[in-house]
């Protein structure tokens, strides 16, 4: 359950990470929002398999 909710986090997380990025705002708000998306990915995956 919580995996599927992970999932959709780093979805929307990775949607505004392009969307700052075409806006034009300063990069190192998209790349945080990047790895974010990528932490909220990794916790999904240790969620699922339990390790």
């Amino acid at each position: 359950m919580w995996s599927v909710v992970l999932m959709g986090v780093a979805g929307l997380l990775a949607g505004g990470a392009i969307s700052f990025r075409r806006q034009g705002l300063p990069r190192f708000i998209s790349i945080s929002f990047w790895v974010l998306a990528g932490m909220s990915l990794l916790g999904a995956y240790l969620l699922t398999y339990g390790l």
